[in-house]
């Protein structure tokens, strides 16, 4: 029985000591496996703070690269604009070199009558001079009571030289032309004068008939030969705010196509004429300028291209493409305007100009 209990009290003894152990053992494991967690959380936590560095370091390139590509585009966006206004300047140069001998032409013509009157009036003078000194050389012998008929005589054959019922008709009309011409003259070196002048960078208000009347001088010998000119103005609009040298450069183009379709829908050696009329008027806020032919219109085919760089109708060599592509330029982008036609193949085509009456 003894031997018995103390083999019981020695089992109990190791079961107690195993649970110890194993007591120890979870406890052990309990402890690994927070650790375990610990590392992993930690882990973790360096690994979203590794991705979030990486994220940063995406974003912080992805940045600058949006910046580099801003700044590219910001450099390349005033290379175009230069180049735009470059561009605009060459257009109207090349405008005034084409239009040039047709402003000769505009001013010798008056100027040749200015100087074959003045020669008139010259030739005149002298011969009224001297039927003045016959008349002063009888005035004087009346007057010394020595009065004789050869005096009168010389009077009569002086009256009879001068024609001077001839030129108490003439000479009058002489003076009247002779202004008339300088008139014409000043007016072309005026029109010429406003459309060569720089119109700054800034908008101006101004009286946009006056414009549109200079810039028609400066483009009269283009349609002069090929259409009579009406102008149908609003003359109750106010001034318009506008860059003055871009806006004419728009009209001049606009008259100058509008002269040349109307001189393509004359038959050759037609001596008659088409018609071009230019108006104003006041639509809403805005001035609406309408420019009017009846010539052979804008093929239907090609009027989605029309406002495009380099795009013409026109023979090698006669058309560049640009004028209304830099008109549509104008209008739109630095005038907040539109820029639109209606066309009738073989009847013609307007132009329709809207401009915003302030800003």
């Amino acid at each position: 029985m003894a031997q018995a209990a103390d083999s019981m009290q020695e089992l109990l003894e190791q079961v107690a000591e195993l649970t110890r152990q194993l007591t120890s053992r979870d406890k052990t494991i309990d402890a690994l496996m927070r650790r375990v967690e610990i590392s992993q959380a930690t882990r973790s936590s360096y690994l979203a703070m590794e991705q979030s560095l990486t994220m940063e370091r995406v974003v912080g390139n992805k940045t600058a690269e949006l910046v580099e590509q801003k700044g590219r585009l910001a450099k390349a966006l005033d290379e175009l604009r230069l180049t735009q206004a470059k561009l605009l300047q060459a257009q109207k140069l090349e405008a005034i070199g084409q239009l040039a001998a047709g402003i000769a032409h505009e001013v010798n013509t008056p100027t040749q009558y200015v100087t074959d009157n003045v020669s008139f009036l010259q030739r005149a003078f002298d011969k009224l001079l001297k039927l003045v000194e016959a008349q002063s050389q009888l005035t004087e012998g009346v007057r010394a009571g020595d009065t004789t008929p050869q005096a009168l005589e010389a009077v009569d054959a002086a009256r009879k030289l001068t024609k001077l019922d001839y030129l108490t008709r003439q000479v009058p009309r002489a003076i009247e032309q002779s202004l008339e011409g300088l008139g014409q003259i000043s007016s072309i070196v005026k029109a010429m004068k406003e459309f060569s002048h720089p119109s700054g960078a800034e908008k101006q208000p101004f009286d946009i008939h006056d414009i549109i009347e200079s810039t028609s001088i400066v483009a009269k010998n283009e349609w002069k030969y090929v259409a009579e000119l009406q102008l149908d103005f609003d003359w109750n609009l106010p001034p318009v705010l506008l860059l003055r040298n871009e806006f004419s450069q728009v009209m001049l183009n606009l008259i100058v196509n509008a002269s040349h379709a109307i001189a393509a829908s004359l038959p050759p050696g037609s001596a008659g004429k088409g018609k071009l009329l230019i108006s104003t008027k006041a639509v809403g806020k805005y001035v609406e300028v309408r420019v009017t032919d009846n010539g052979v219109g804008i093929p239907e085919a090609v009027r989605a291209r029309v406002f495009e760089p380099f795009f013409t109708t026109k023979e090698v060599g006669k058309g560049s493409g640009q004028g209304l592509a830099i008109a549509y330029s104008v209008v739109v982008d630095k005038h907040g305007g539109s820029i639109s036609f209606e066309s009738n193949t073989g009847q013609g085509t307007t132009f329709i100009v809207s401009l915003p009456l302030s800003e």
